[in-house]
């Protein structure tokens, strides 16, 4: 599949056919109150100290004449996140040190544990986006055949991945340094992030 996606968004990028642009891709976009849920340091994960993952239910409306993935990438990109990519989501636990991840449902659905062995198992949806902080642990259990996610990172940080218990110690460094993004990926400067995520005082 990510493959054919890749080919699928290149064509896409080269045309502009499907896409919805990133003025359009944000009029997509429906008003939903944030589920927010910390996590604790599980020993293996350790989860971000202070700010919560951040889950949109149905946020997307995908029901238009454009590609569901390329609306995520447009919504995205228009509030400062880019780099994305088009794939499902790992099947084994693992974090980033170094930056925050958005994830966008384009397609189908997964159940995906977010916050280690320890955490909790959400039934992400077409439409679903969920914000996740440095160090927040994440693992798709399962999924439909077309379950198909969209993922991106705002300006600030670095991509990393850390799956093993000796990525711990710079983790723990690094997790709280990562800044907080400029814009909501999903609701941009007016989104409910500012307010989750807070800077330390």
């Amino acid at each position: 599949m990510p493959i054919l996606e890749d080919l699928k968004e290149y064509a896409e990028r080269a045309t502009g056919l499907r896409r919805p642009g990133k003025r359009e891709a944000s009029d997509l976009t429906r008003s939903r109150k944030p589920h927010a849920v910390r996590f604790k340091d599980d020993g293996l994960v350790p989860n971000h100290p202070r700010w919560p993952l951040i889950l949109y239910r149905g946020a997307i409306d995908l029901s238009g004449r454009h590609d569901p993935a390329a609306v995520f990438e447009d919504l995205f990109a228009a509030n400062g996140w880019s780099d994305s990519w088009r794939d499902a989501i790992y099947d084994y636990v693992h974090y980033h040190s170094r930056i925050h991840e958005v994830l966008g449902v384009a397609r189908g659905k997964g159940r995906v544990r977010f916050g280690g062995s320890k955490g909790r198992i959400f039934t992400l949806k077409a439409g679903d986006v969920a914000m996740l902080p440095a160090g927040t642990g994440h693992q798709c259990l399962s999924a439909d055949k077309d379950f198909l996610v969209v993922g991106a990172y705002p300006a600030a940080g670095t991509y990393d991945e850390c799956t093993t218990v000796e990525d711990r110690p710079r983790a723990l460094k690094t997790i709280p340094k990562v800044p907080v993004p400029r814009k909501d990926p999903t609701y941009g400067t007016d989104g409910p992030l500012s307010k989750l995520w807070k800077k330390p005082k």
